[in-house]
């Protein structure tokens, strides 16, 4: 069995606020931290059963960008669904949702360049 690490850096300003945020992780094969703007972990807790969730992003982060960021995550919630449980019902109707969202992004975004 093979350990991999994978840690974050996250660089606050004097308001405990993230002004940068850096990861890496040791099955990369190098030391290179790579920068991010947002970051989204999700841990399962199996005796309480409940998710403990840390969303942090940087000041950086265009709102645009972080409500793609959103969606992506939500996306990719249903292809875990659907690997871990084969679950293909649940797994299109977070992909049909996520449509919906982009749709109701691009409908936004453009009103907003037509003032």
């Amino acid at each position: 069995m093979s350990i991999a690490d994978i840690t974050f850096q996250v660089h606050l300003d004097e308001k405990k606020m993230p002004k940068k945020i850096i990861w890496h992780a040791t099955d990369k094969g190098n030391n290179h931290f790579e920068e991010a703007q947002a970051i989204s972990i999700s841990t399962w807790h199996p005796q309480k059963k409940h998710t403990l969730r840390i969303d942090l992003w940087t000041d950086k982060m265009p709102l645009h960008e972080m409500k793609y960021f959103t969606v992506d995550i939500i996306g990719s919630l249903g292809q875990s669904i659907l690997k871990a449980t084969g679950d293909e019902i649940m797994a299109q109707k977070i992909n049909k949702f996520c449509e919906s969202l982009v749709q109701h992004i691009q409908k936004s975004t453009k009103k907003k360049h037509d003032k």
